[in-house]
């Protein structure tokens, strides 16, 4: 079955709940401008009023984010996925498909791609752009045939010396019986092993939802980077409230006590750089986002290019091993 073409949604942003004050007073400035565009009254003193209300009210509200307003956040529908950003930031992407063993999982992509003069290869999570596409990509859940498929995308940049960049965006992998048939656990454990040794720069970016085990086989790397409002972490909100209170009702406390946000990550040294996202999001100003995760990958591109394999794969397995380390006095 061939690959349907990237396409991008022209549908109007959907409001979260908690942003319902912006939403309101974006009505109120709409209303304003269809009366100025008719031309019956100067109203242009109301809506620069009203646009730095909007402004401020912005401000305000989204740099106090709770957890699971992130989590909300970087699950929006109109947030950018893997293959937006690799049609924004590169030239030349060459998709490649199959795992040479079972088939192409769809919930994965990757291929070479031009990133600024170099080859870099891309693999990512691809959830789809709208309920066909969402089917298509099993909500970017993927098969064991789909790490298979990215450890042999990556072993095929590592022969021809390209550096690798991956794109996290998952809720995690596919968690059906026909997948653990086919060996979930081993797929995702021999990609963790591989991708430590693997002689080429890893960068690994969360660009939406990390989540557990679907999160990590792609995403041991060099540097690993996180946009402002995504989430990492071993488990889900709604799972891990589903787990301790038996009801997904607990589903924002859970969120504060996991501890998934970016700030949070950062500040236990689980990542290394959070990247800025437009004010409201990634989605608000996609090509915008594209065009900072780009500058950001360069640079570390460029940074990580200048050390040779060998410190490079130390460094790599030094700032794995020695997460979740800590003491305690007697």
């Amino acid at each position: 079955m061939a690959t349907p073409p990237i396409a991008i949604s022209k549908a109007e942003t959907a409001w979260l709940d908690f942003e319902k004050p912006i939403q309101e007073l974006e009505e109120e400035l709409s209303k304003l401008r269809q009366i100025q565009d008719k031309g019956k009254s100067d109203v242009s003193g109301p809506i620069r009023a009203l646009e730095t209300q909007i402004l401020k009210t912005k401000k305000q509200l989204y740099s106090q984010l709770t957890g699971w307003q992130k989590v909300q956040l970087s699950r929006h529908l109109d947030r950018p996925y893997t293959l937006f950003y690799v049609e924004h930031m590169t030239t030349d992407f060459v998709e490649l498909h199959g795992d040479r063993c079972y088939g192409d999982d769809k919930a994965i992509v990757g291929g070479f791609a031009n990133l600024e003069g170099q080859s870099v290869m891309f693999i990512g999570h691809q959830k789809g752009i709208n309920t066909k596409m969402r089917q298509y990509r099993n909500f970017g859940m993927a098969n064991p045939e789909g790490y298979r498929k990215a450890l042999r995308l990556m072993k095929l940049a590592e022969k021809f010396n390209k550096p690798i960049v991956t794109l996290v965006d998952t809720p995690g992998a596919f968690p059906g019986i026909e997948a653990e048939e086919r060996g979930q656990a081993e797929a995702i454990a021999k990609n963790i092993r591989e991708m430590f040794q693997l002689k080429v720069p890893v960068i690994v970016v969360i660009v939406g939802e990390g989540a557990s085990g679907g999160a990590i086989g792609i995403g041991v790397g060099d540097r690993v980077l996180m946009l402002e409002n995504t989430w990492y972490s071993v488990i889900s909100p709604e799972s891990c409230s589903s787990i301790l209170w038996r009801s997904w009702d607990h589903k924002e406390k859970a969120a504060e006590a996991l501890q998934l946000t970016s700030d949070a990550m950062l500040k236990h040294g689980l990542i290394d750089e959070i990247v800025p996202e437009p004010l409201g999001g990634a989605h608000r100003d996609r090509e915008g986002m594209a065009k900072t995760l780009r500058a950001t990958l360069l640079r570390h591109l460029q940074e990580l290019q200048a050390l040779d394999p060998s410190t490079r794969i130390e460094k790599r397995i030094e700032r794995f091993a020695t997460m979740g380390v800590y003491g305690h006095e007697s």
